[in-house]
């Protein structure tokens, strides 16, 4: 993850200086979730373009990551792939900040396993029991007679708490899994491991991996929005208040139907159905 930020505050950094731009303000300040760094990445660019007397820092680490700087005021949007907990709005208030959630697209969480495996379905409960442990060779759900290796994000992940939500239901993750960082770790495991199975976000799923369905759905553009995929979510931006100046000017521009074309370029799902018609990546 800190190659990743480094290259997106370095890349950020030459895009200002190739411009021959001097910042007086300070810069915005976005930490969080790593599902939604492609999505404020993109939409962070583009917004500097149009507007060069702003300068953005960028950084991943995780919901919970973001969301608690947020309430130690060291951000000024946190990133979430999750709802903020009744327990960070109450220790949030003791320190007098009031966290403002800003739905800026919506998401579906994707089973993902190698390329290689024969299995393309899954039920929510198949799920569920492969990553108690309860499920343990992939010949058990009509696989080939191979071992599963269950990958999962660590806990302080807005996208792991999804997944508990969806399909786990407080039931704990066996302690087997291999847990990891970001969704692109996530994606790097499952690409070179026959035996793997892991999930993202929708805009990480790429051709090294193969997605699954879930009760007979594929996750999409179009089953997202309807609902009718069984895992789909809403991302955030959570401020300190009603948010004011460039930060308020920034969001609303992630919102817009520019900023939703870019959200759609990054292969998530708009906040509208009209929005989805935009070339993806």
């Amino acid at each position: 993850m800190f190659n990743i930020v480094k290259k997106v505050v370095l890349g950020l950094t030459a895009f200002c200086l190739m411009s021959g731009v001097v910042f007086a303000a300070d810069p915005i300040v976005i930490k969080g979730s790593t599902t939604v760094l492609p999505i404020a990445q993109g939409t962070l660019e583009a917004f500097m373009k149009k507007n060069p007397g702003v300068q953005i820092s960028l950084s991943g680490g995780g919901s919970g990551e973001g969301i608690k700087a947020l309430i130690d005021k060291t951000t000024d949007i946190a990133n979430s792939s999750r709802e903020i907990k009744k327990e960070e709005i109450a220790l949030a208030e003791t320190k007098g900040v009031k966290p403002v959630a800003h739905v800026v697209a919506n998401d579906a969480l994707i089973p993902v396993v190698h390329p290689k495996n024969k299995v393309s379905n899954l039920s929510i409960d198949q799920l569920s029991q492969i990553y108690q442990g309860k499920i343990t060779n992939w010949k058990e759900v009509g696989g080939e007679n191979l071992k599963i290796v269950v990958i999962s994000r660590d806990s302080s992940s807005g996208t792991f708490e999804s997944w508990d939500h969806f399909v786990m239901k407080k039931a704990k993750v066996t302690p087997k899994a291999q847990m990891l960082a970001s969704n692109g770790a996530l994606v790097t495991a499952v690409a070179k491991n026959r035996y793997a199975i892991a999930y993202l976000g929708i805009g990480y799923v790429n051709k090294s991996v193969k997605p699954l369905m879930v009760e007979g759905v594929a996750g999409s553009i179009e089953t997202a929005l309807s609902k009718k995929y069984p895992m789909s979510r809403e991302l955030y931006m959570y401020t300190n208040g009603e948010p004011t100046g460039d930060v308020a000017k920034y969001i609303a521009f992630v919102r817009s139907a520019e900023g939703q074309k870019i959200v759609v370029k990054e292969g998530f799902v708009p906040l509208e159905a009209k929005q989805s018609k935009a070339k993806k990546k």
